[in-house]
């Protein structure tokens, strides 16, 4: 098992990004005054029910008390180690597959286009808020008899060949989170976690018990089906996907993967996960969601073929491309189309071992999953959910940041069933009044989809009264309200930062890369008072604990986790679009404050 550790190192130099927009107006001064402080209390998470979002008390702005920030006790000095700002993994060009190594990090860059930095602020500034962000873990069953990997005979990037390796990946990155000592830039202490969604991917009941149990500490088998016999892509025997055991001269190592005996006994063998020593909160992506992350829940067929005794593997390429237009234009929400495909390949069909555990989970399962307190670990109980999610079906919640930064996780998912998101009119007014009854507070929103993946959405047919609403939608929205400071967000598995400046006050959209493509990143992110009338969001990227360099004799649970790496780096031909511009990496965003 890895063992890594976090240094004090000086911090390198910072790049600047500015932006020649004129300056937009500054924010209110916000400060909670006593008696709102004192009816918000600290350390609990608020039911998401109309009970529960009674307005605070409303104090004139120019009366507001000043109330100095929280700040830790003690805390230690800026460090860089096990981050992005120290080394990354990179890789010498060339047209084959390349191995892994340690490169130079990233610089910090300060981006201003919301507020100009004014100097000596790193001396005066006082934390609000210090925590770590998790987006798109995608812990797989990859043997599900539903996975969609057939359609890599029309799109090569369809298929993942790491993907047996998603909880190896996933305990390496709970690794670097405990190693990190504090705030890389503040050095304040951590307070907790965040999940941004998609953290499985089949919306299978046994990826939701392997991620729940790498968060919160425990034994896991990532297998499934015949435990003596893997029974997935991977050992197929098909050109079309790389087969690690066998010496043929499949499609991927015919690009250069490696023969690698063994592999498939050692990325289903029993492995074990610290757990996080932080408390975590989870929020909901269209892979926990619905079927694949594409389709509804209802049709019959599919709800058997899941925990069924068949798999298909190819399909024509005509075939694939049809199946994947639906997906992308959301024609097919129920999925009706996949399963025309399934029956008309009957013959095609591989004999598989069931297994009741990838049964998908509904919204009721997730939330009552989350209360188990078998995954309690660190805390809370239900990691954001309670009971009263379970009573009102719902899976969006408030939780206690800091003495005066509240979080809303949000449930973007469109149940109905497509690859986008959106949000019920009920939980927009909950989100309004929510934001309103804590206006004297800061505001962090945590969702699973972005601004720019959450068109205008179709009506929910169990729901058809109600409207739905789009990413444009939710963004004026959280621009009426001027505590808000971020909306932190995943799905794109692309680092993205936005300054949006469409609204009456301003506020940053922080996306950040998956972990199950390459880069596989997550964020620190530190909020600061630079107590000059500006606020800065200061964002960190980290890796796994992995290491860079592979040793393809290693078979352990560090040197899968860091082979894990590097296959999602080849499997996408080495392509780096997915980490962003230097400016949605480690960065310093300014905003006005007052």
């Amino acid at each position: 098992m890895p063992r890594t550790r976090s240094v004090t190192d000086p911090e390198p130099g910072s790049a600047r990004r500015t932006d020649p927009r004129p300056g937009v107006a500054r924010r209110t001064v916000l400060a909670a005054g006593v008696a709102a402080s004192a009816s918000i209390g600290t350390g609990y998470a608020l039911r998401p029910t109309d009970s529960q979002a009674a307005p605070a008390p409303a104090v004139p702005p120019q009366r507001r008390p000043a109330v100095p920030a929280a700040r830790p006790a003690a805390p230690l000095a800026p460090y860089t180690r096990g981050t992005t700002v120290a080394s990354v993994a990179t890789a010498p060009a060339g047209p084959a597959y390349r191995r892994l190594g340690s490169g130079p990090g990233w610089k910090r860059v300060v981006r201003d286009e919301l507020a100009g930095g004014k100097t000596g602020r790193a001396g005066r500034r006082t934390t609000l808020a210090a925590f770590v962000q998790l987006t798109d873990l995608h812990v797989t069953d990859a043997q599900h008899p539903l996975r969609l990997e057939f359609l890599r005979t029309a799109l090569p990037h369809a298929w993942r060949p790491h993907e047996a390796l998603t909880v190896h990946g996933a305990i390496a990155l709970v690794e670097r989170v405990n190693a990190l000592r504090a705030g890389p830039v503040t050095g304040s202490p951590l307070r907790f976690v965040v999940t941004t969604g998609d953290n499985t991917d089949n919306n299978a009941r046994n990826e939701l018990e392997w991620y729940l149990t790498v968060l919160s500490g425990g034994r896991v088998t990532p297998n499934s089906g015949d435990p003596r016999h893997y029974e997935g892509a991977l050992g197929s025997g098909l050109n079309l996907y790389w087969q690690p055991d066998s010496t043929a001269r499949d499609a991927y190592k015919q690009r250069g993967f490696p023969h690698l005996p063994g592999f498939l006994a050692a990325a289903t063998r029993e492995v074990r996960s610290p757990g996080l020593r932080l408390p975590w909160y989870s929020t909901v992506g269209n892979h926990d969601s619905i079927l694949t992350g594409c389709f509804g829940h209802g049709d019959s067929y599919l709800t058997e073929f899941a925990t069924g005794a068949r798999k298909l593997f190819t399909v024509t390429p005509a075939e694939a491309r049809k199946l994947q237009q639906a997906i992308n234009d959301g024609s097919d929400p129920k999925g009706l189309g996949l399963r025309d495909l399934l029956k008309a390949h009957a013959r095609d069909l591989r004999p598989v071992t069931p297994d009741e555990r990838r049964a998908f989970y509904t919204p009721e399962e997730h939330v009552r999953a989350h209360l188990d307190p078998a995954h309690t670990g660190p805390g809370p109980v239900g990691h954001g959910y309670t009971a009263a999610n379970l009573a009102e079906g719902t899976q969006y919640y408030t939780f206690r940041v800091s003495d005066h930064v509240l979080g809303i996780s949000l449930d973007t998912t469109d149940a109905y069933g497509t690859f986008s998101g959106s949000v019920g009119e009920a939980q927009m007014r909950w989100l309004e009044r929510t934001l309103t009854a804590h206006r004297d507070e800061y505001v962090l929103v945590f969702s699973h989809y972005t601004s720019r993946s959450m068109p205008p959405a179709q009506k929910d047919p169990a729901r058809p009264d109600e409207r739905r609403y789009s990413g444009a939608d939710l963004l004026a929205l959280l621009g009426r309200h001027r505590n808000v400071v971020a909306w932190i967000n995943g799905h794109e598995h692309r680092n993205r930062i936005t300054a949006h400046t469409g609204g009456a006050h301003p506020f940053w959209e922080v996306s950040t890369a998956s972990h199950i493509e390459f880069p596989q990143l997550a964020r620190v992110i530190e909020l600061t008072d630079n107590r000059d009338g500006t606020l800065s969001l200061h964002t960190t990227l980290i890796e796994s604990a992995a290491p860079h360099r592979t040793d393809h004799a290693d078979l352990g649970q560090t040197g899968l986790a860091a082979l894990y790496r590097e296959l999602s780096f080849n499997a996408n031909d080495g392509s780096l679009k997915l980490l962003g511009d230097p400016g949605d990496r480690n960065t310093e965003l300014l905003l006005p404050k007052g």
